[in-house]
């Protein structure tokens, strides 16, 4: 292996709740972690997101690669010396259109070429993302809703008497008889049903797509579909790092 393939390098994926960074040495993934999203970059701040290893590399202008769909974060980030943010003409799927979130376009990248293609990728997020490629990698297209955890939020801060409802592993009763698990009935089965009906429609135009799932509430979310229709949740792979999966190609394909 030459130098360059065996250097370390990170790469940051800024979400709209955290920051999720991974540390690569060369194609290998070493380690990936979760933070809060900064107002600046100072090198207390970083002693506490770094892992010890890495501290004194990232101060030496150790590469750093940024996808964001936070521009405020992006514009904080881009002050350090060695960053290189990603666009999305960067991505060479075909079919890419210029609003398609970066995240999307990179979780579609790195799982077309980690699985294969076609395939579907549902993004369990603050948002609810749905992401398909066809096996020419051409983005077929997707859909956006509210995450399951900002569904909760928006009820407890946008109505007067509804209170805050805190997620569980556990399905609650679909006809409820309080007003907590009428929330969590609400929210839950009939966001499991359109999963569900997406994922239908998908496999009857690409019976032998791959089926990922990533996200903070991806756990969650498998866990649900388990329960109430196993033969969809059964065949879905769980595969965290799909963008960090895109990072990497863009990282190698410089």
């Amino acid at each position: 292996m030459t130098e360059a393939y065996e250097s370390d390098w990170l790469a940051l994926e800024i979400g709209n709740s955290r920051l999720h960074w991974s540390w690569f040495k060369g194609e290998r993934l070493v380690k990936t972690w979760d933070s809060k999203h900064i107002s600046k970059i100072s090198e207390e701040l970083m002693r506490e997101i770094l892992p010890y290893d890495l501290i004194e590399q990232f101060f030496l202008k150790l590469p750093l690669y940024v996808a964001s769909v936070v521009p405020a974060q992006t514009v904080i980030w881009q002050n350090y010396p060695n960053c290189r943010s990603i666009d999305i003409k960067d991505i060479p799927l075909i079919g890419i259109y210029p609003t398609l979130g970066i995240d999307r376009a990179l979780a579609a990248w790195g799982g077309t070429e980690v699985w294969g293609c076609p395939c579907l990728i549902i993004d369990g997020g603050t948002a609810l993302t749905f992401t398909g490629v066809d096996s020419d990698r051409v983005l077929v297209g997707g859909a956006i809703l509210t995450g399951l955890r900002l569904q909760f939020i928006s009820l407890s801060q946008k109505t007067a008497a509804l209170p805050e409802v805190t997620l569980t592993q556990k399905l609650p009763n679909r006809w409820a008889n309080n007003t907590i698990e009428a929330i969590e009935s609400g929210i839950i089965y009939t966001a499991i049903a359109g999963i569900r009906d997406f994922i239908l429609d998908w496999r009857d135009r690409f019976p032998d797509s791959k089926i990922l799932l990533r996200g903070g509430d991806a756990n969650l979310l498998l866990n649900y579909l388990q329960i109430l229709h196993p033969e969809v949740g059964e065949k879905i792979i769980i595969d965290r790092n799909l963008v960090f999966w895109g990072m990497r190609l863009f990282h190698f394909s410089r």
